[in-house]
């Protein structure tokens, strides 16, 4: 291996995604915002982990097996990828798990975990991404619970294997809710693409109608999951204040099948891309309010 192959192109740098890292900010402010006391450079590292080490690699090793030429998430003319691409991306997600230890051993296996799982998605001798219902179950655990648990029992200094409450676990739950609600609706627009490489993915089953029914019966059972979360805690308030932030999420998605059922030309990147920056940016406001009242 050559020594300047660790050096990231630009196509490759492209391609690591880092915006990518805001649709999952949500997660990690919906933790944060549930620990009771943290130390703020602690936190600080795990989201640097997280959000600009491990996330960045997965993209880019998935990015590097894809090999796409059409639009993907944030990319609408993705650049040919290099092997420069997958070099860094295997660094990345070593430094990422030599750090964790800074945080736990425990967070460090979280990590390693994600990152094995991550290159069984993608890797072409096993690629789960073929494969409609693991490949969403996949990313509904590990970009949701999985994520939450991890970055909240980090965040709390508390081991995972000393016990749980059944507040974690709801709270694990909505979060894997709301990102399976958006999972399909990121791949609607890649039919073609995706059918060509063999990936028969869950929006590919569904198809375009049924994966608006699916993202949308999902969502609705991440609210009636936070219903519950909030009402056991007798925070009832910070529930009325979801179904506010959640709004133009609820009124896009509307506009969005609507025209979509008119003419599946609407079920583009553009319209998949203004679903998840909307969506994302609402959960933002949220959760991130509730970190500032906490």
């Amino acid at each position: 291996m050559d020594t300047k192959q660790l050096i990231p192109s630009r196509s490759a740098l492209a391609h690591l995604r880092l915006v990518f890292s805001f649709f999952l900010f949500p997660v990690f402010l919906f933790a944060l915002s549930q620990t009771p006391a943290f130390h703020i450079g602690e936190a600080f590292l795990i989201f640097f982990i997280w959000h600009f080490l491990a996330f960045p690699a997965s993209n880019g090793y998935n990015s590097y097996f894809d090999k796409d030429e059409k639009s993907i998430a944030l990319l609408e003319k993705p650049p040919e990828v290099d092997l420069s691409l997958y070099y860094f991306s295997l660094l990345l997600e070593i430094a990422a798990f030599v750090l964790s230890f800074l945080i736990s051993w425990w967070f460090a296996f979280a990590v390693l975990i994600y990152g094995v799982i991550s290159k069984m998605y993608s890797h072409p001798s096993i690629r789960l991404k073929k494969y409609p219902l693991i490949s969403f179950l996949v990313v509904f655990f590990f970009q949701g619970v999985f994520f939450y648990w991890s970055t909240y029992f980090a965040l709390v200094n508390i081991s995972p294997f000393t016990g749980w409450r059944s507040h974690d676990i709801i709270a694990g739950a909505i979060c894997s809710c709301l990102i399976g609600a958006s999972y399909p609706l990121t791949q609607i627009y890649q039919y073609e693409e995706d059918s060509k490489r063999g990936d028969h993915t869950l929006s590919l089953l569904l198809g375009y109608k049924g994966s608006f029914i699916f993202s949308g019966a999902l969502f609705v059972i991440g609210l009636i999951l936070t219903f519950f979360y909030w009402k056991s805690s007798g925070t009832l308030t910070n529930f009325y204040l979801f179904l506010i932030c959640i709004s133009p999420i609820f009124t896009f998605f509307t506009w969005w099948f609507c025209k979509t059922m008119q003419n599946t030309r609407h079920a583009s990147f553009k319209n998949a891309m203004r679903m998840v920056f909307i969506s994302s940016v609402c959960m933002v406001i949220y959760f991130g309010f509730l970190v500032w009242m906490r």
